[in-house]
C-alpha cells in the first residue's frame, strides 16, 4: 500500500490521520467534562477582562520549559528518572490555568516510518497520561509524532528517542501568535 509513497508523503498522510482522529475525540465531551467547562467568555466580558502584559505572558512560558525525555530504544515506557521532570512540569501548569502543552514524540531512524510514527505517538501519549494522572487536565495536553523526521542529533541516536515539550498561554492560542 505504501510502497509508492514517498517518506515525506506518507509523514503527511500519517499526520492527516492522527489530526483527524483527534478532532473526533475532541468532539466527544463527556458530561464531567461538560459539567466543569465553563463558558466562553462573551464580546462584553472579553472588554471588562485584564489582559496580560507581554511581560506577565513571557514570564509564564519562561517557568514552563522542560527539558526532553528521553526513551530508550524501541520503548514508550516512561524511565523512572523522568518522574521528577514531569512532576515539576505538571505542578507548573496546575498553578498556570491558561497554559496548554504539545508533547512530540520522536525516534531514531531505526525501523520503518511508520512503525517510528506509531512510536512516537506512544511517546506522547505516554507523557501526557503521566501528566494526567498527576492533575493537568486532558484537554490542555495535545499529542503529536514526528518520528524520525526531526532528529535532535543525526550523530546521536539516542538523543532522538525523545518527547518535547512546547508551551503556549490561551490568549495566545485565541490570538493566533503561537
Amino acid at each position: 500500500m505504501y510502497q509508492g509513497m514517498n517518506r515525506t508523503h506518507l509523514f503527511l498522510l500519517m499526520s492527516v490521520i492522527g489530526l483527524s482522529g483527534c478532532a473526533r475525540r475532541a468532539a466527544n465531551t463527556s458530561t464531567a467534562d461538560a459539567a466543569t467547562h465553563t463558558p466562553a467568555p462573551t464580546a462584553s466580558d472579553r472588554g471588562n477582562a485584564a489582559q496580560p502584559t507581554p511581560d506577565d505572558t513571557e514570564q509564564a512560558l519562561a517557568a514552563l520549559n522542560a527539558a526532553p525525555i528521553y526513551f530508550p530504544l524501541d520503548s514508550s515506557l516512561l524511565p523512572s528518572e523522568a518522574t521528577d521532570e514531569l512532576s515539576r512540569i505538571a505542578q507548573a501548569l496546575r498553578q498556570r490555568s491558561l497554559a496548554k502543552v504539545t508533547v512530540a514524540g520522536h525516534t531514531c531512524e531505526l525501523g520503518t516510518t511508520e512503525y517510528n510514527i506509531a512510536l512516537g505517538q506512544r511517546r506522547a501519549a505516554s507523557v501526557r497520561a503521566y501528566l494526567v494522572n498527576l492533575g493537568v487536565e486532558p484537554g490542555r495536553i495535545s499529542v503529536i509524532s514526528y518520528g524520525e523526521e526531526r532528529p535532535a542529533d543525526a550523530n546521536t541516536p539516542e538523543k532522538n528517542r525523545r518527547a518535547e515539550f512546547s508551551f503556549r498561554l490561551a490568549e495566545q492560542a485565541r490570538a493566533g501568535e503561537l
